[in-house]
């Protein structure tokens, strides 16, 4: 079996080089590290994980906590992630906390404080001080991903300007009844996204100077069934009906649109429709969105857990890195009765 020893002498350099080299942990020069791992290719040389993580303390592996499984936004976020990861020699153990309150504290006050990660990505999870305490504690590296947490390196979407947006894009085109399918009381916890887009939904509005209607506001779960069911209610009355509507999300969105069509009504001529996200499906509907890149949130919280894990590899110096956001439009939104 090829060894490290191997690897050196064929490389023309010290163990510790090549240790250094093909780790990550430490300075190689780039013409250095290329050349240890060309020998290392050519031998056919695997680092054992296990060797390697009693030489530096670490397991190159790291959590990613998401509040849910089944949705396409996480599971988007955890896809960048784990892509990262992948090409910078880290393994990525998933932990899920549909399970509630109970699950949250096994997991971080059990499963996340045993050395089997080194550092931890928590994706729209608003951690609690005590949470975050006891993982500094331990010097495992944290990154929060959906809204600011104090003390900690985060990656922020600005819902109340992503909503605002949104509600501008239809009020540009000259509807002036606009309904709000947003989140219920059970989806509105954590760094309270619903609410933030609801906000920004009645800032557009007043700002346009028309006042915000209880009954054209609806709140649903964020799935393609909660926002058929709404825009059922919605789009039902002949008279006063909205003229568009602004989903929270395109799952919702595109629930609408099904609905409008359930109804007999035309996308966009009867009602225009939009929502956020840029949903995998949301092409395929046409459907005018919000597009907020989530694959590359995830990819950008590895790069700061690299700074961390790394320093001086990518040297950082805001605690918040807000991201972008894009409106797209499409075929879904349309000036009144066109």
């Amino acid at each position: 079996m090829v060894g490290i020893d191997d690897v050196a002498r064929h490389a023309g350099v010290s163990t510790a080089t090549v240790s250094r080299a093909l780790s990550g942990n430490g300075h190689v020069s780039p013409a250095t590290r290329l050349k240890v791992e060309a020998s290392a290719g050519e031998l056919g040389y695997v680092v054992s994980s296990t060797a390697s993580s009693l030489a530096s303390g670490r397991m190159k592996n790291i959590g990613v906590v998401v509040p849910f499984l089944d949705r396409w936004f996480f599971s988007s976020v955890v896809e960048g992630a784990q892509k990262s990861l992948l090409k910078n020699g880290y393994d990525l153990t998933l932990f899920s906390l549909t399970g509630g309150g109970g699950e949250r504290r096994s997991v971080f006050e059990h499963f996340l404080l045993r050395q089997r990660v080194d550092a931890v990505i928590a994706i729209s999870l608003e951690l609690t001080a005590t949470e975050v305490a006891t993982l500094h504690a331990l010097h495992k590296p944290l990154v929060g991903v959906g809204g600011p947490i104090e003390g900690v390196r985060t990656l922020t979407i600005d819902d109340v300007s992503v909503a605002r947006l949104a509600t501008e894009h239809l009020l540009a085109l000259g509807h002036t009844r606009i309904a709000h399918i947003g989140g219920n009381e059970d989806v509105d916890r954590d760094f309270h996204l619903p609410t933030n887009r609801r906000v920004g939904y009645e800032l557009a509005l007043r700002a346009a100077g028309i006042t915000p209607a209880a009954e054209l506001f609806m709140p649903a779960d964020f799935t393609m069934g909660s926002g058929y069911q709404a825009a059922k209610q919605l789009l039902s009355s002949v008279h006063d009906r909205p003229t568009a509507v602004f989903a929270a999300s395109d799952e919702m969105a595109i629930g609408v649109i099904l609905a409008a069509r359930d109804l007999g009504l035309v996308v966009p001529r009867d009602v225009s429709v939009i929502g956020i996200d840029d949903h995998e499906l949301a092409d395929f509907f046409g459907l005018t969105t919000i597009a907020q890149f989530p694959q590359a949130q995830g990819e950008k919280a590895v790069e700061i857990l690299l700074d961390q894990l790394r320093p001086g590899q990518n040297e950082l110096t805001d605690l918040n890195t807000p991201m972008p956001f894009e409106l797209l439009v499409r075929s879904t939104t349309a000036r009144p009765g066109e």
